[in-house]
């Protein structure tokens, strides 16, 4: 059981997190990529409605410490550290993102996504991601990339992200982790 307590506010991420896992190893072999060879950072949260992230946010800070919350393109993200990791497919996480909900309305409300961790110049990020997927993944059907540079107001580290997606589930790379990042606000 993910979260230990068994706090009903969490009962369905807890019910979810089977079918995340699925979906990432399924996405994983449709690219080709090994996920034991790379360094998972965090999990990340989608959802429709307010309520629902007011009711994970205080279910988290149970099982977890608050360790930044601030304002990322219009909308409050959470990041917790958990107190017991997540077992998500070869990783323990030990990192929780809860954003609040935004414009874009997802098909899930749930486990959406997971970010890796590719270090190196920031510059080649998306070419060092890419070279990780093979050929034939690239050219799946339903399969697209977006580039982005979220940032939250303090940040100092450039933070490009290569995201791929199904429609279903999304793996990301970065070139930092979310402790790395939020460190960066604080020098």
């Amino acid at each position: 059981m993910p979260f230990r307590n068994n706090l009903e506010a969490l009962s369905d991420l807890t019910n979810d997190l089977p079918r995340f896992e699925k979906s990432l190893v399924n996405l994983a072999e449709k690219l080709g990529l090994v996920l034991e060879n790379l360094d998972a950072d965090h999990i990340s949260l989608r959802c429709h409605q307010i309520a629902t992230a007011e009711r994970w946010k205080q279910g988290l800070m149970q099982v977890g410490k608050l360790f930044s919350e601030k304002m990322i393109n219009g909308r409050p993200i959470c990041l917790f550290q958990l107190h017991e990791p997540l077992s998500v497919g070869p990783w323990r996480i030990e990192v929780v993102e809860l954003p609040w909900p935004g414009n874009k309305l997802y098909r899930h409300e749930g486990w959406e996504h997971v970010e890796i961790v590719l270090r190196g110049d920031p510059a080649t990020l998306g070419a060092r991601a890419m070279a990780l997927l093979s050929d034939s993944g690239l050219l799946q059907p339903g399969i697209s990339f977006k580039t982005s540079a979220p940032q939250g107001e303090g940040e100092r580290l450039p933070n490009p992200t290569l995201a791929v997606t199904d429609g279903q589930i999304t793996i990301k790379f970065h070139p930092w982790s979310l402790q790395e990042i939020v460190a960066s606000e604080q020098d």
